[in-house]
C-alpha cells in the first residue's frame, strides 16, 4: 500500500495537484483526519510493508447522515476526489459516497485474499504468498528429518487463493480451503495414505484457516486420535500480513497509485482497478458486488498430480 501512495502522491505533484493523506481509512474522514502529503513526505516508504496513513474499521460509514456530513467536510476543504485502498468493504464506502455525493473515487485493490472480482492480483497477496512459501521451505527441512507430518495453517477466512498457490510453489502433499470440491478430511487421510504406501515419510499439508473442517487445529486432533501420528501444527498468522513487499507487489503499487491519479484528473469517477492476464484495466465499482474469484480448477489438479 506504501508503494501505491508513494506514487499517488507523486504523480500528482507532476499534475500541480495537492494532496491530503487521509489518516486510518473512512474513520479519519468522519473525524476529518487528514493532512497534507507531500513528494518529501513519501520518501523511504517504498520498502515498508503496511501503511503509513494506518487503518481502522469505521461502522459508523454504514449510516447515510454520517456519509453525507463526511461528503460536506470534504466539499468544504476543497478536496476533489478520492484515492481508496482496500478491498470489498473500501470499495464499497467508495461507491457510496460517489452514488450519494457525487465525489470521485478511485480504488486501488489491496487484499491478500487475492479475492476481488474483475482484477487477477491484488496487493499484498504475492507478498503474503511469498512468506507462506518461505517458512514452509524452513518447516520442510524439520518434518523431513524427524519424519513427521505438518499442518500449516496460512489466512484465507473465505478464500484459498493463498492457500493453493502455497501449496504449489512449496510442493505440499495436500491442501484444504474454503472453495475446494475435492477435499475433505476423508480425502485428506486418502491422500496422507497414498503417501505413506508409496515411501513417503514426512508431509506438509497447507490448510486455509476457514476451511470447512475447522482449521489446522481441529484437523490434527482428529489425526492424532483416530491414528496415532506424530504431527505438529504451525498457524502463520500475522506475520502474512507484514514485511518488506515483494518486487511484484511494489510495481503494481505503483503503476496503480499512479494510474489512478491520472484517471481521476482526466474525469473518471468511480471506478476501481485491477489486472487482467497482466494488463492494466479499470472496473466499475458496480462490479465489487458480483461474484469473486475462486482458485483455479487447473492449479486444484495439479497440486493432487504435483503430490505424487
Amino acid at each position: 500500500m506504501n508503494a501505491a501512495i508513494r506514487a499517488a502522491v507523486r504523480q500528482a505533484d507532476a499534475l500541480n495537484i495537492d494532496v491530503y493523506g487521509v489518516y486510518r481509512g473512512f474513520q479519519g474522514l468522519v473525524e476529518q483526519d487528514w493532512r497534507p502529503l507531500t513528494t518529501r513526505n513519501c520518501a523511504n516508504i517504498l520498502q515498508r510493508g503496511g501503511t503509513i496513513l494506518n487503518t481502522a474499521r469505521c461502522e459508523a460509514w454504514h449510516l447515510p447522515a454520517v456519509r453525507t456530513k463526511a461528503a460536506q467536510d470534504l466539499k468544504d476543504a476543497g478536496v476533489d476526489a478520492l484515492v481508496v485502498i482496500g478491498g470489498n468493504g473500501s470499495f464499497t464506502g467508495a461507491d457510496l459516497l460517489n452514488r450519494e455525493h457525487g465525489i470521485p473515487c478511485a480504488g486501488i485493490p489491496g487484499t491478500i485474499d487475492n479475492d476481488l472480482p474483475g482484477t487477477e492480483r491484488t496487493l499484498g497477496f504475492d507478498t503474503a504468498l511469498n512468506t507462506a512459501v518461505q517458512a514452509i521451505d524452513r518447516i520442510r527441512d524439520t518434518a523431513s528429518a524427524h519424519e513427521r507430518l505438518f499442518l500449516v495453517e496460512v489466512m484465507g477466512r473465505s478464500s484459498g487463493m493463498i492457500a493453493l498457490n502455497t501449496a504449489i510453489a512449496c510442493g505440499a502433499e495436500a491442501v484444504l480451503y474454503p472453495e475446494s470440491e475435492a477435499q475433505g478430511y476423508e480425502a485428506l487421510v486418502d491422500q496422507l495414505k497414498g503417501g505413506w504406501e508409496r515411501g513417503k515419510r514426512s508431509s506438509i499439508v497447507v490448510v486455509a484457516e476457514g476451511d470447512s473442517t475447522g482449521g489446522a487445529y481441529q484437523i490434527s486432533e482428529r489425526l492424532r486420535a483416530e491414528y496415532a501420528l506424530d504431527l505438529q501444527v504451525v498457524a502463520l498468522g500475522h506475520i502474512q500480513r507484514g514485511g518488506s513487499p515483494t518486487a511484484l507487489d511494489r510495481i503494481w503499487g505503483s503503476m496503480w497509485g499512479a494510474e489512478s491519479v491520472k484517471r481521476l484528473a482526466a474525469g473518471e469517477t468511480s471506478f476501481y482497478l485491477g489486472c487482467q492476464a497482466g494488463v492494466l484495466v479499470s472496473i466499475p465499482f458496480a462490479a465489487i458486488h458480483g461474484p469473486k474469484p475462486n482458485p483455479s480448477k487447473d492449479l486444484a489438479a495439479l497440486a493432487g498430480v504435483l503430490a505424487r
